[in-house]
């Protein structure tokens, strides 16, 4: 764990980021106390139109009405 205070979080911030990225432990300290760890942003994965297709069944009863003792429960 590489541990910075504020000043040098400012000043060498895109070296800090730089580490972040490959992997290293970057906190950000107020005094000697550390407030801010530094990690880098998962990347948002862009979802697919029918990538589960062939890998999903839906049972032939999936339509039918429920049992009436279940019914209860969602009625109440």
């Amino acid at each position: 764990m590489t541990q910075f205070s504020v000043h040098e979080a400012k000043t060498n911030l895109s070296k800090l980021i730089a580490e972040a990225i490959e992997g290293g432990d970057v906190v950000i300290a107020r005094g000697s106390v550390p407030v801010v760890r530094l990690v880098p942003v998962a990347p948002a994965v862009r979802r697919r139109f029918g990538a589960l297709r062939g890998q999903i069944s839906i049972d032939a009863s999936f339509d039918d009405p429920l049992p009436a003792d279940e019914m209860d429960g969602w009625n109440s």
